[in-house]
């Protein structure tokens, strides 16, 4: 590298500006070089590349003797190793998380209805298992637990007890929606929603700073807990994944390998994605699976390893904490004595429907409210629709015993048997007392009131949770749809189930019962159909299929009931899909309109390059470069005067040969650097893209080789190339932009928004819904 004085390093021989004193950019790196703008998309290829470079010199020979060698070989294992090492920190981080945010939900949420008198941080169950005055009946009272109207008044039952119970949850529950959304507005507006939308867009390449950022981090935990605990009917899984991936953010900051490489970064985010799906249902096969199949756009085989590490690691740091007290890593976890038969497959493909139109349904009623806020006044005042939304869910909740309650304990009463020693409503059968059998093999029975009362209730329960969901689901708080969308169909597949169960009952002479339900034989299971009805639902709002089948089985342990599980999720899918390919998270990233190509789309119009690229007939010249013409000042002017991310180079105006493409913001950071550094570079400096500068007069000034910042093999393809090719390259290879050619001439540019712009276009749809640059 020459030196930067510049001219006066020249020897009398070397009287002209020629190459012997020309600086040539990234020989001795600048900062930023190479990084992104916000809200633009990474050059894949690019970042490959990056890291091929950095591998070959971690794997340069060196002779380790002298120090210096030794400190190189720590370095080059601690690089090698650094990946693992991320993968151990998210796993510890997200799973500590995980389990802290468990605890805190459940002590909040028993916090609207009484408090512990003799430990306050103890939740209702905590604060019962301790007490010796428990009775078996009366499992959930002991003296210790007051509700708050005992507590103020010493009164616990009552019309007044009831109405100042009733007042004051509805008081915590709207103090802690308030909290959470005034959070989010003030300190982090990124940690609002599931997530999972943005996530796939940033694993997809696009770039929103922030949105993994430590503030984000921080906020959405909290929020996390209030929004859970107030009550509100959505769930904490899908933010647990924004919240792994904010830890897998945090820790690729600490290691130069992922800070300074994006594509390398987005393989440490798809696996804290899986660490997050692991913690958020206990299920690490399934949180790998979910990583591969919904969220994660490029997927090696080495990331699917690191993935299963880190989901391994967060699975076994909350087991550590054993936030449910069971010793489980599940809070669903059921016990089934009976085996499926195959003609209930029929009631098990009727919920798999029903799961496919309630996820049709949700998603185009959510959208069309999402966007409604959007467009209207409504979305100015996200904290009054937050209040407005949870005192009406309040309201509604309070009277019915099934939708007071947590949402997950909900689900976890709709799963289980009913066994000799469970004291639900539901489980409230009329027993025979001639018959004499062992516990686990309790026969089929006549429901008595109990059940019917809460069938009523369930019915009830249902249609709540069907609309208040489509309304909250995109508040401005952090908000999961896992959790709803599984309760919607678990109510649905008890009722179902006890349907089923009791015509059996009833009818077992009938043809379709007489091969499979003896007379005093236990033969139908509702919780089975509850967790059937919950793996179509999800799968209806979500399309999840293989990674939907394996969480439901690790969250609940019923590892025999997975063909059930298989058949409810593929009927839905298809039943879903009939209507709209599009699931609920691509939904709202059409919505928001992120640049997202989802592998999954097809296209298969007969379009040409020629018919999508820019220039389009009557459009401006394209902005290019030349290669030895063009002026510091030119470049200046067409940076400004432009908004464009980058320029092609070529040999001439005349010619139009391609010789390779810039990046703008690489050029930008260039010029201002050699400005700065280099002595005699001026407006009228000629800037030089090739190997060698021509020699210059002395009185000429100083040129600018700026070689090194040119991509010398950016991607192209002939104006004949059909766009269905284009499309499938922009999608496997994440190419940014693709410039178009015939023999060797350039014609036009193709960029990811003009690909999208189109596919909008051939779909019937507004192509300037396409909202980011």
């Amino acid at each position: 590298v020459s030196s930067l004085s510049g001219v006066s390093s020249a020897t009398p021989t070397e009287e002209m500006n020629g190459a012997g004193n020309l600086m040539d950019f990234l020989d001795e790196p600048f900062p930023d070089v190479g990084t992104y703008e916000d809200f633009h998309t990474i050059d894949w290829l690019r970042e490959k590349s990056r890291d091929t470079d950095h591998v070959t010199i971690r794997n340069k020979p060196t002779c380790y003797h002298s120090k210096e060698s030794i400190w190189e070989l720590i370095k080059s294992l601690l690089d090698a190793w650094s990946g693992w090492v991320v993968m151990l920190l998210i796993g510890l981080l997200s799973g500590t998380l995980a389990g802290v945010i468990d605890l805190a939900v459940d002590w909040m949420t028993d916090l609207k209805e009484g408090v512990c008198l003799s430990a306050f941080w103890y939740s209702h169950e905590q604060c019962c298992w301790t007490s010796n005055e428990t009775t078996f009946d009366d499992r959930d009272k002991c003296p210790q637990w007051q509700k708050w109207a005992e507590l103020m008044t010493g009164h616990a039952e009552g019309a007044g007890a009831y109405v100042l119970n009733y007042f004051l949850y509805i008081l915590w529950a709207l103090l802690f929606s308030f909290l959470a959304v005034s959070l989010v507005r003030v300190f982090a507006p990124y940690a609002c929603g599931s997530g999972i939308p943005e996530i796939k867009t940033i694993l997809s390449g696009f770039i929103i700073r922030g949105y993994l950022g430590k503030w984000t981090l921080l906020i959405k935990t909290v929020t996390l807990v209030l929004a859970v605990s107030s009550g509100l009917s959505l769930g904490k899984e899908g933010p647990l994944v924004h919240v792994a991936c904010c830890c897998g953010n945090l820790f690729c900051s600490l290691f130069s390998k992922y800070s300074k490489n994006e594509g390398k970064r987005r393989e440490v985010l798809s696996a804290a994605a899986a660490a997050g799906v692991s913690v958020a249902f206990g299920a690490p096969i399934g949180g790998v699976l979910f990583s591969l199949e919904e969220v994660s756009y490029y997927f090696p085989l080495k990331t699917l390893w690191r993935s299963f590490f880190a989901a391994l690691v967060a699975a076994f740091t909350l087991r550590s904490i054993n936030p449910f007290g069971n010793s489980r890593l599940v809070l669903f976890y059921v016990e089934y004595h009976t085996p499926w038969y195959m003609a209930e497959l029929v009631p098990f493909i009727l919920l798999g429907v029903f799961g496919g139109l309630w996820g049709t349904l949700f998603i185009r009623a959510n959208i069309a409210w999402c966007r409604r806020r959007k467009t209207t006044q409504l979305g100015k005042y996200p904290v009054l629709e937050v209040i407005a939304i949870t005192g009406i869910t309040a309201v509604l909740a309070y009277p019915n015993p099934y939708t007071r309650r947590s949402t997950s304990e909900l689900i976890s009463e709709l799963f289980n048997d009913c066994g000799a020693l469970e004291s639900s409503q539901l489980c409230d059968y009329i027993n025979n007392p001639n018959m004499s059998r062992p516990v686990d093999d309790i026969p089929d029975r006549p429901a008595g009131p109990g059940v019917y009362n809460a069938l009523w209730q369930l019915a009830l329960a249902l249609v709540f949770k069907i609309v208040i969901t489509i309304f909250t689901f995109g508040m401005k708080i952090p908000s999961g749809l896992f959790i709803p969308s599984m309760a919607v169909g678990a109510i649905a597949g008890r009722i179902v189930g006890i349907a089923v169960e009791q015509m059996a009952y009833h009818h077992h002479d009938w043809i379709i019962f007489k091969n499979w339900c003896r007379p005093g034989a236990d033969c139908v299971t509702p919780g089975l159909y509850a967790m059937v009805g919950a793996a179509a639902c999800l799968g209806g709002v979500t399309r999840m299929t293989v990674s939907l089948v394996v969480i439901m089985f690790e969250l609940t342990g019923g590892l025999e009931y997975i063909v059930p599980l298989m058949a409810a999720a593929v009927t839905s899918k298809w039943v879903a899909d009939a209507f709209g390919k599009e699931g609920i998270y691509e939904s709202h990233i059409q919505l928001n309109g992120y640049p997202y190509l989802d592998v999954r789309d097809e296209f298969t119009h007969r379009t040409l390059a020629t018919d999508v690229m820019r220039p389009r007939r009557n459009d401006p010249p394209l902005a290019v470069l030349t290669q030895d013409t063009t002026t510091v000042e030119d470049v200046e002017t067409l940076i400004k005067d432009t908004d464009y991310n980058g320029f092609p180079v070529v040999v001439s105006r005349e010619s139009e040969r391609l010789i390779g493409f810039v990046q703008r913001r690489d050029l930008t950071l260039a010029i201002k650097n050699a400005r700065q550094k280099q002595d005699g570079v001026v407006s009228s400096s000629v800037v030089y893209f090739t190997e060698d500068a021509p020699q210059l007069p002395a009185s000429n000034p100083q040129p600018l080789k700026l070689r090194r910042i040119l991509n010398l093999s950016p991607f192209t393809v002939t104006d004949h190339t059909p766009m269905e090719t284009v499309v499938d390259i922009f999608r496997k290879l994440g190419l940014r932009q693709c410039l178009v050619t015939r023999s060797g001439r350039l014609l036009g540019i193709i960029t990811k928004k003009d690909v999208l712009r189109h596919m909008a276009q051939m779909m019937n749809q507004d192509p300037e819904s396409i909202m980011f640059n």
